[in-house]
């Protein structure tokens, strides 16, 4: 990821020193993303997965900075963000909780902190291609291109540290506890989760021994995954030098690993196969992949129990509204 970001500032460098270019604007935005794959309780938009999201944006370094416009119609920019994506299977959503949810039974959550950089080809509409962009109404644009992304996957399933004794434990009612239901004569109390995000989910490989061979998925769990965004916006000019933008983004990933989940839970002897001769971990292992308990039947089958989708890959949207400002260049 560093290395992605010096090449790119690297060339906007080289890019300001040998042509013509005489401006170029950054864009500083933020917005909410919404995260899509395998989790969800809700119909289609998973509003429980509300989330921030930030982004600075390098753009207009293809003219030489002295046309009407701010902008040429078609464009090229650089952008770097950070978006969160998460959703928990267990929280309420509107009046429903517990077993009212779909999904309650499976009890997944994640949180995945994205890291990326991309390069976007922008079109913009102008309502008079001869006038100055801020005496102009708002200008229509959109934009699509490619992008490298990093994040790891984590998860918040202990009350403190990683330790089967501070695991927590999920109630029809919908409530967490500090001990078993046991079909209602458990006497746990209710405790909130703690909000520290201390798993990271692919150390415990949640989908058994074949988590980096999938019969759906060819290729190792990777940290860093391609995406294509695309998408549309409005832009106006509040000034010579500033820009108001409103933006929506579509992030379609190669990848169905965002959140951990995309096949069939492990089997026992998976769990075994990946923890030797050591119950502790195989224990923690067993209740990382499958916090409820509910989910796993631990036996390789025509029925093995399901946990995701692989063929459904993993994506988010990010609505976003951004200032930017318009640096003049003056060569010596």
């Amino acid at each position: 990821m560093k290395k992605a970001l010096l090449i790119s500032l690297a060339f906007l460098f080289i890019h300001f020193n040998s042509t013509a270019q005489k401006s170029f604007e950054v864009g500083i935005g933020t917005g909410v993303t919404h995260y899509f794959g395998d989790l969800g309780n809700e119909s289609v938009i998973q509003w429980g997965s509300t989330s921030p999201g930030v982004q600075i944006t390098f753009r207009n370094f293809l003219g030489k900075g002295s046309g009407l416009s701010y902008y040429p119609a078609l464009n090229v920019e650089f952008r770097f963000s950070w978006n969160r994506l998460q959703y928990d299977e267990t929280k309420p959503v509107g009046n429903q909780s517990g077993f009212d949810l779909r999904n309650y039974g499976r009890g997944l959550s994640f949180r995945n902190d994205l890291f990326g950089t991309s390069v976007h080809a922008t079109y913009t509409f102008y309502q008079d291609k001869y006038a100055p962009l801020y005496l102009q109404g708002p200008a229509f644009f959109i934009f699509t291109g490619i992008g490298a992304y990093y994040g790891q996957p984590k998860a918040d399933l202990f009350n403190g540290s990683i330790d089967i004794d501070n695991r927590y434990f999920f109630w029809p009612d919908g409530t967490v506890r500090d001990a078993p239901w046991e079909g209602g004569q458990g006497t746990g109390n209710i405790i909130p989760k703690d909000g520290v995000y201390e798993t990271n989910l692919a150390d415990w490989m949640t989908e058994g021994a074949g988590y980096k061979n999938e019969p759906s998925q060819s290729d190792p769990y990777s940290f860093i995954n391609l995406a294509i965004p695309m998408g549309f916006g409005f832009r106006i000019g509040l000034s010579k030098a500033v820009t108001l933008s409103t933006e929506f983004g579509y992030y379609f990933f190669f990848t169905d690993f965002l959140d951990d989940v995309s096949d069939a839970y492990p089997t026992y002897d998976e769990i075994n196969t990946n923890f030797p001769n050591d119950p502790v971990n195989q224990a923690l292992a067993l209740y990382i992949s499958d916090p409820t308990g509910l989910g796993n039947g631990g036996y390789p089958g025509p029925a093995t129990s399901p946990r995701g989708n692989p063929l459904q890959k993993d994506a988010f949207t990010f609505f976003n509204v951004e200032v930017a400002y318009k640096f003049n260049l003056r060569r010596r």
